[in-house]
């Protein structure tokens, strides 16, 4: 006969999680604390229990401000990539997440490395994408410029070439041109300026990111749409965010088989999930956008490296697209991650929304 749930020993449970756990008063002092936890913080529970988590921490941590908003809020809240800093056990890149129990008690679980690694791989790799700003201006000016010496030269061998000869010429036009938009949109991807932020309203965005696509590369595609109208707007650059969410739709459409290809475009509040604004202020609840397709799936050797620059599964595809989304949403302070299986796959983006006070 099983045993009752209530024998259980919720102390032995905690103890044996291998993540650490700390409970917290509403003073900050240490009540509670798990192996796990005691290993983190290089103490004992026995000399911890009952001192100020403050006093481990270094000044205005982080994580100090994520237990007085739990607080306030009366919810769980959590947040990732947060640097967790202390003279007892140094520097830890964690994700931690804050409840009340309801019985004048927080309850903080750290996780480290695990989830915050796997958000680091999807948080707009932001080394990938800038990696390339050297590069594409070193491009731009070794390469284009002898492009177009290279296509006027092509133009003028056409004016006294024969039919085979003007076929040849085209050829290299075409291709110069080619080039040319390649490194454009290398070149879009390492520039550093300062965003055109304004408050932004996301649906407005979307739609018309739907508008251009159904006119265009998504014609045999059937969107639907799931909008929360309550949502407030996003504080970012408008252009930049057609653009990027125009890149997801438009991987989306190419995935999926004409005559039955079906995308969702969905948008909702992120409850419980703070993100540092870009220029490192208050953190806002985020904005969740969730671009669905029913196509095939991403290949899972891609998945790892799926927004390093040139990395595509497409035969003429440069593997640019992707790494220009993960710098647009990475300039705006977001986080994107993706789940994909076959007939299922959805990218989402977290996007801070815009407060009274927001600016450059």
């Amino acid at each position: 006969m099983r045993s009752p749930i209530s024998a259980a020993d919720p102390g032995a449970i905690l103890a044996a999680l291998p993540k650490p756990v700390i409970a917290v008063d509403r003073e900050g002092r240490i009540r509670f604390l798990n192996p796990a936890a005691e290993q983190f913080l290089g103490s004992s529970a026995a000399s911890l229990e009952g001192s100020r988590l403050a006093d481990l921490l270094v000044p205005k941590s982080p994580l100090l401000f994520l237990i007085e908003r739990a607080w306030q809020d009366e919810s769980t809240i959590s947040e990732y990539d947060m640097l967790l800093e202390g003279p007892r056990f140094g520097s830890h890149l964690v994700t931690i997440a804050a409840a009340p129990t309801g019985a004048g008690e927080l309850v903080l679980s750290l996780d480290e490395p695990s989830i915050a690694g796997k958000m680091d791989r999807y948080r707009i790799p932001r080394n990938a994408a800038r990696s390339l700003t050297a590069m594409a201006a070193m491009l731009a000016h070794e390469v284009k410029n002898p492009l177009s010496g290279i296509r006027g030269a092509a133009q003028l061998l056409e004016e006294d070439a024969g039919p085979s000869g003007r076929e040849l010429t085209g050829l290299i036009c075409e291709e110069t041109d080619r080039i040319v938009a390649l490194l454009d949109r290398m070149e879009s991807l390492a520039s550093e300026g300062p965003l055109a932020r304004s408050a932004v309203n996301i649906h407005e965005v979307l739609e018309r990111v739907r508008k251009a696509a159904q006119s265009g590369f998504a014609r045999h595609v059937r969107f639907v749409e799931s909008y929360d109208p309550s949502l407030p707007p996003v504080f970012g650059d408008r252009d930049l965010l057609v653009q990027a969410f125009l890149n997801l739709v438009k991987n989306a459409a190419e995935a999926i088989s004409e005559g039955k290809g079906e995308i969702s475009l969905k948008t909702a509040f992120r409850h419980g999930l703070r993100l540092a604004t870009p220029s490192g202020g208050r953190r806002h609840v985020p904005l969740l956008v969730t671009i669905g397709d029913n196509g095939p799936g991403i290949p899972e050797e891609l998945r790892p490296y799926l927004f390093d620059p040139f990395v595509t599964s497409k035969r003429a595809g440069s593997g640019l697209g992707l790494a220009l989304v993960a710098k647009v949403i990475a300039d705006h302070g977001g986080v994107i991650e993706f789940d994909s299986e076959p007939k299922r796959t959805e990218f989402r983006v977290f996007l801070p929304v815009a407060a009274a006070g927001d600016s450059e």
